[in-house]
């Protein structure tokens, strides 16, 4: 089978790329990975609704991984880290973000406390070369800092039925929200827990890298049984968009600080230390100059990031960070950064600029659609 390709030799390349080649995939680099955007036989529209209304089996193995271990590592990284660790126990998983010392975002991130002297760290793929740097830079002699990204592969199964597809294999499914397991298949070991970036029931797992390709043709066999499919990282990023969840890169980064990106829950406000933590206290005091908001389109159009957001008397009060069809609404969606002084708020109605066109969107409370995460 043939396989649309958009990418470069030197992009790295997930343990299962040839079980991607089989499905007739396009390709597209992604955080310096060759990645599937879509398979051939669906395309976005129909993974994005075979997660929403069955299962779908996406391959992330591009995200990043870190292990930091040593006396006292769980401590080290929540004097760095923005959220606070000591709220979780181990075999918890936490959403945090690694802020510079000027308060924009390196990377959004998920941390598994494993124990007192354990934590691993899944970064996003282009990032993670930089949160390893800064945390192996700060840690004591004590700690070390690993980066594992070409160790694991991370496959994530999630929609309605992904609790029938973990047990169809053998793999546990009892497991609280940000919960964690470190479970035996076929004589291996892999990681189980109930996170995702789509809004649904779901699970990541963090299998060996050598050990990713079984791993996947189980679980796509018993999608299938399911109904469901695989699914790539365009659906990926349509299923996030209606969850109103950031895109480091877009909704954050260095220049976007945790709270204007719709991240400050995952601030740690009363920790005594983590990097950024007295800017970031400033700007919460005073108000960030800019927030996150979720604008659902009210015309024909679909929103792209980088359009201008105009308020009623045509001024700009802000810009977009992401746009697209969103395929459960079979509206445009969008999320964009909007002048907190401008006093946007849910119900406001608001337009694009769409190369000179006017696209009118209503201000809506995210998410787009219920999540069913918990």
């Amino acid at each position: 089978m043939s396989a649309s390709v958009n990418s470069t030799d030197d992009l790295r390349r997930s343990p299962l790329h040839a079980k991607h080649v089989e499905l007739d995939p396009t390709f597209a680099p992604f955080g310096g990975w060759e990645m599937p955007i879509q398979y051939g036989g669906g395309g976005v529209v129909a993974e994005h609704t075979a997660v929403r209304e069955t299962v779908g089996l996406f391959d992330v193995s591009h995200l990043g991984k870190a292990l930091v271990v040593g006396e006292g590592a769980a401590a080290f990284v929540n004097s760095c880290l923005t959220n606070d660790l000591g709220k979780i126990v181990p075999g918890k998983a936490q959403y945090t973000l690694c802020a510079t010392e000027e308060g924009g975002t390196v990377d959004d991130l998920i941390a598994y406390l494993v124990s007192d002297d354990e934590v691993f760290l899944v970064p996003n793929a282009a990032n993670t070369a930089e949160v390893v740097r800064r945390l192996a830079e700060a840690a004591p002699e004590s700690i070390t800092v690993t980066d594992q990204h070409g160790d694991y592969g991370v496959l994530a199964v999630q929609g309605p039925k992904s609790t029938e597809v973990l047990a169809a294999v053998g793999l546990p499914t009892d497991l609280e929200y940000m919960s964690f397991v470190d479970s035996e298949w076929n004589g291996t070991t892999v990681r189980v827990c109930r996170t995702g970036y789509t809004g649904e029931h779901g699970y990541e797992l963090v299998p060996r890298w050598a050990d990713a390709p079984a791993l996947w043709d189980a679980l796509l066999a018993a999608v299938t049984e399911q109904g469901g499919r695989a699914a790539g990282l365009g659906a990926r990023d349509t299923l996030r968009t209606e969850m109103g969840y950031p895109l480091h890169g877009h909704e954050l980064s260095s220049s976007i600080t945790p709270s204007q990106g719709g991240a400050g829950w995952a601030v740690g406000w009363k920790k005594d230390a983590f990097w950024g933590r007295d800017v970031l206290l400033a700007e919460r005091e005073n108000k960030p100059a800019r927030r996150l908001r979720c604008l659902r389109a009210l015309d024909r159009g679909v929103p792209r990031a980088g359009m201008p957001v105009l308020d009623a008397d045509g001024q700009k009060i802000g810009e977009t960070t992401s746009g697209t069809f969103s395929p459960t609404l079979r509206t445009g969606i969008a999320l964009a950064l909007i002048d907190t002084a401008a006093g946007i708020e849910a119900g406001t109605e608001v337009a694009l600029d769409v190369r000179g066109r006017t696209l009118r969107c209503e201000v809506i409370k995210p998410p787009f659609v219920e999540s069913h995460v918990k």
